[in-house]
């Protein structure tokens, strides 16, 4: 994509950038299926055709920092610790954007009853509690859960 940039071919980066969000989407989606058939094995006899998948009619979830389920972005500096993501060229910048921009990360939850939600508005002391139990600046998690504080 920069070698398209450096030749001033938008069009070319623009394309490619979007070629590689939607396979690592569907990375994610595959090992998700990998996840639910062979590794933890809980659907084995799992086999959904395509429109199954797009309905979500497997079990378990993956809910990903930043979306209405996990809006809490701050957590992806411990994930990107935890995997040591920065070994294999991974990044994440001072305010919690991933790159490349085609990275992805989230939880993968197999039980039977998760079902993807929003959270609502929290409350100041919820606020507090959360930074507490993370161990990091109140004025932090205030900035990245601004949309959601009540």
């Amino acid at each position: 994509a920069a070698e398209f940039e450096a030749q001033n071919d938008d069009y070319s980066s623009i394309m490619l950038k979007t070629l590689a969000d939607r396979l690592a989407e569907a990375t994610a989606e595959y090992l998700h299926q990998q996840l639910r058939r062979e590794f933890w094995a809980y659907a084995p006899d799992e086999n959904l055709d395509g429109l199954d998948m797009i309905a979500e009619k497997y079990q378990g979830i993956r809910p990903a920092p930043g979306y209405p389920a996990c809006p809490e972005h701050t957590i992806k500096k411990a994930m990107f610790d935890f995997l040591r993501a920065s070994e294999i060229g991974l990044g994440i910048t001072d305010s919690f954007a991933t790159h490349p921009g085609s990275s992805v990360m989230g939880f993968y939850l197999a039980h039977p009853e998760a079902r993807y939600f929003s959270v609502g508005k929290i409350q100041s002391d919820q606020v507090s509690n959360h930074a507490q139990r993370r161990d990091v600046s109140l004025e932090l998690i205030e900035r990245y859960m601004a949309t959601i504080i009540s």
